[in-house]
């Protein structure tokens, strides 16, 4: 049985994948959906460490034993989160798959790969916030809703992002590495998510969406995520 984590980006919360849970389920695959805290001292390695006690307590739950597929899915921002994730915990994680995730090598965060353009508007639109600094939720639309009624409910739902996680650089040791990853990356590109699995050796699979391909079109990214892990499995048998 193959067990999907799935990781939310930045200003979304574990609701964003509420649509396409379901899905994976009829398919025969079970689900955990960690929340990354939005407190404003939150950092990388805090985002790092709720996913890793993600993982580590399927294997306490026995939910994940070894015949099983764990496959560590991280929308945008958690890309960098889930394989510092994986490269912590690289004997609990049998495929990465990034959906318009931001990646690099180790010592690179979200800032050293985003053009300058996002860096400044991030910074010129962080403000304090309890312990450190905040981004407030960009407009819907700059994740590619346009629906009136899913714009709405995503204007509701989306909330401040802790800073800190955007500046913080990732500390890999290379674990993560010799884990299988797939770049699924939504077209037309807002950023060249393609490029940046390249640098880090991972397959790259286009996908017709918008960045938050999840809640516009679920049933199509859950048979890729689906075919993605069957095309391996069928290779790994043969």
């Amino acid at each position: 049985m193959t067990h999907f984590v799935l990781v939310h980006g930045a200003w979304h919360g574990s609701w964003a994948w509420d649509r396409i849970t379901p899905l994976l389920h009829e398919a025969a695959a079970c689900t955990h959906v960690p929340e990354l805290t939005a407190a404003s001292g939150a950092d990388l390695s805090t985002h790092v460490d709720q996913v890793v006690a993600a993982l580590d307590g399927l294997v306490r739950g026995g939910d994940a034993r070894r015949a099983d597929d764990v496959v560590l899915v991280g929308h945008s921002y958690a890309g960098l989160v889930v394989r510092q994730a994986a490269d912590q915990r690289p004997h609990l994680v049998d495929r990465v798959i990034l959906v318009d995730g931001w990646a690099g090598p180790d010592g690179t965060g979200m800032f050293d790969l985003a053009p300058p353009a996002f860096v400044t508007a991030i910074r010129t639109a962080a403000r304090p916030g309890g312990n450190g600094s905040i981004i407030p939720p960009p407009p819907p639309a700059a994740f590619g809703i346009t629906d009136p009624v899913d714009a709405e409910l995503l204007a509701g739902s989306l909330r401040p992002h802790p800073l800190r996680t955007f500046t913080d650089r990732t500390r890999l040791i290379g674990a993560v590495d010799r884990i299988p990853g797939t770049a699924i990356y939504c077209r037309p590109q807002t950023y060249p998510f393609d490029r940046l699995a390249a640098d880090i050796g991972y397959a790259a699979v286009g996908l017709d969406g918008p960045h938050d391909v999840m809640l516009t079109h679920p049933g199509r990214l859950a048979r890729l995520l689906i075919q993605i892990c069957a095309a391996e499995n069928s290779r790994n048998d043969g």
